[in-house]
């Protein structure tokens, strides 16, 4: 679930649409004194160049300890799930993956900065804190996901929509369009990590909330700020329709395409990596010893 969805978002998804915007001399690949080895990087990971790194960058290392205690916890709750309700578990499965991308990217943002001097961007920020879906799939998850689909699907359907909407009209399909990619995309991802064909139900997911997001903000702009729900009412309320839908229609195929079961394979595998190459270490270290002595 973390190295292969991790895996196939850099290479399927990010790094082949920095390659689109690349055949159209946009996006960060299109700097033509760019290093090979940062070339690479900047195509397959979410990362900015000196001179635009984020003041806000990565978070504290308490932070992600305390998301990597989480983590652990989780993976001994799963070991009851029989005894609680299935969608509780769901609720577990939705931050461990939170958790286990945060902690995966902050891993990919340290290596890259010490090999290349490059800052990883902050993919998310607090998304449990959203009051709503603009906020939420906008600023706070997946931050990446919003600043790819922006040049390489939402800009090019909006120039396109206004001779044929308007501009204050033309803003909805190109909102519906990126939706639309998106859930393409994870049905891609989830195909990567189940070898399962695509049931339809990720690009429904997205649709749904892109068209649940195009009436949000019509509203918005209907009632240009004269009236709005309080914070502490519309936060609960983005974050229960969120897990609602998710529940409906995108739990179900991350549960067919045995994610955790692979998550366990990998945690498993990296252990066994770490134990060898300790060993191999130590091994080495004894041997120099006993030759000198």
């Amino acid at each position: 679930m973390h190295l292969g969805g991790s895996s196939a978002f850099f290479l399927a998804w990010l790094a082949n649409f920095k390659l689109i915007m690349l055949a159209f001399g946009h996006g960060p690949l299109s700097d033509p004194s760019i290093s090979l080895p940062k070339f690479a990087a900047f195509a397959c990971l979410p990362i900015k160049s000196n001179s635009d790194s984020p003041k806000r960058g990565l978070k504290s290392i308490w932070n992600y300890l305390a998301k990597a205690l989480l983590i652990c916890l989780f993976l001994k709750l799963y070991d009851y799930t029989d005894l609680v309700h299935p969608k509780l578990t769901w609720l577990l499965y939705a931050l461990h993956i939170y958790c286990g991308l945060e902690i995966i990217l902050a891993v990919v943002g340290g290596i890259a900065r010490a090999l290349i001097g490059v800052e990883l961007e902050p993919q998310f920020d607090e998304p449990y804190l959203s009051s709503s879906l603009q906020e939420f799939w906008g600023r706070r998850w997946n931050i990446m996901v919003s600043k790819i689909l922006r040049p390489t699907v939402y800009k090019p359907v909006l120039d396109f929509s206004v001779p044929i909407t308007g501009r204050r009209w033309a803003h909805f399909p190109a909102m519906f369009a990126s939706f639309f990619v998106s859930g393409l995309m994870h049905e891609l991802i989830f195909y990567y990590l189940g070898r399962r064909r695509p049931s339809g139900e990720l690009t429904a997911f997205f649709v749904l909330h892109g068209v649940c997001l195009g009436a949000e903000v019509a509203v918005k702009k209907a009632v240009k700020g004269r009236w709005g729900v309080p914070r502490v009412v519309a936060a609960p309320l983005t974050i229960g329709f969120v897990l609602a839908t998710a529940f409906w229609l995108f739990f179900p195929e991350f549960l067919r395409c045995n994610a955790v079961e692979k998550a366990f394979g990998e945690y498993a595998a990296v252990e066994a990596f770490v134990r060898d190459v300790t060993y191999a270490l130590a091994s080495k270290s004894m041997h120099n010893t006993t030759t000198i002595v």
